[in-house]
């Protein structure tokens, strides 16, 4: 049995294999120096944007903080108030259960 590769004639129909094609897009461009389209930032959003930029800028850690702790720490400086750490984890677990209250 001999097999051809070959194609055969749909009888004018289109051809198409399921798949669209893009068009090509044909609006047009106003001509150079049109007061047409406009972009205007406001003063918030410029204010925004500088904000963005500083804090990007920052870092996350401060350094000279850590060191100075390590430095207590390595010395026997460092106190660690218990209260303020037990009221922190009592209200930090207040939230939490607060919002998942507010889930349910």
């Amino acid at each position: 049995m001999k097999i051809e590769n070959s194609v055969k004639s749909t009888g004018g129909l289109p051809s198409s294999d399921g798949r669209t094609r893009a068009t090509k897009d044909t609006t047009r461009t106003p001509p150079s120096g049109s007061d047409t389209d406009k972009v205007e930032i406001s003063s918030l959003s410029s204010r925004l944007q500088q904000m963005e930029e500083t804090v990007a800028g920052t870092p996350v850690v401060d350094s000279a903080k850590v060191d100075e702790i390590k430095q207590a720490m390595s010395q026997g400086r460092f106190k660690v108030d218990t209260g303020k750490v037990a009221d922190g984890l009592i209200e930090s677990v207040r939230q939490m259960l607060a919002t998942q209250t507010g889930r349910a």
